[in-house]
């Protein structure tokens, strides 16, 4: 899988690391295990589901911008059944993850328990309103995409960190964004088209 990736224009070798580091059958049900290292999203049940290995390894390279040493704190939105969770905690000092829905949130703690990852911290909560105690965080990556980003998510980036997430386009499609804070304001850039569930508010 690491090898198609690199094939496929993933260079940088953190995250072809971290990529490797992480089984993804782990995180998939046991019917879905011979497709587990497939570059294809997956459901993982409450009609969510893991992404696509070369869209987690995109995002992650869009969140490190070439960083010669890990990312600091990290804020996930969408935590699903904890595969991109366990990823990041190769590239990031500290992750924490949130998961509104409730029986994701059990099914990643299950899943994660085992690796005993120290500087993952999971989550039930509204992602839309990120982590407020965890917050200035580096970067931000989010699982699913609305209509523009939350406030709350730029309230809480570091001057230098950025976001990357799935946003709806004028068009009604979904792109890939990314929301950086410079000293002088946020600067957003709108890369290619993606397919995300829809960010959604509250707990479930």
């Amino acid at each position: 899988m690491v090898q198609r990736l690199a094939a496929g224009g993933v260079s940088d070798p953190q995250v072809l690391a971290a990529l490797g580091a992480v089984e993804r059958h782990r995180f998939v049900d046991s019917a879905l295990v011979n497709q587990a290292y497939e570059d294809t999203s997956l459901p993982i049940g409450l009609a969510q589901t893991i992404s696509k290995p070369s869209v987690v390894a995109r995002m992650i390279e869009l969140l490190r911008n070439g960083a010669a040493g890990p990312l600091g704190r990290v804020l996930e939105i969408g935590t699903g059944c904890g595969y991109q969770a366990a990823v990041l905690s190769h590239v990031a000092r500290e992750v924490y993850s949130i998961e509104r829905l409730r029986g994701l949130h059990d099914k990643a703690r299950e899943n994660l328990r085992p690796l005993r990852l120290p500087n993952v911290h999971l989550l039930l909560g509204d992602g839309m309103l990120g982590y407020a105690r965890g917050a200035p965080y580096a970067a931000i990556i989010a699982a699913a995409g609305g209509e523009a980003i939350p406030a709350a998510w730029t309230d809480q980036l570091a001057v230098g960190g950025r976001i990357v997430a799935p946003m709806v386009t004028a068009s009604g499609t979904q792109a890939l964004v990314v929301v950086e804070r410079t000293e002088r304001g946020l600067v957003q850039k709108l890369l290619e088209a993606v397919h995300f569930v829809p960010l959604k508010s509250g707990i479930a």
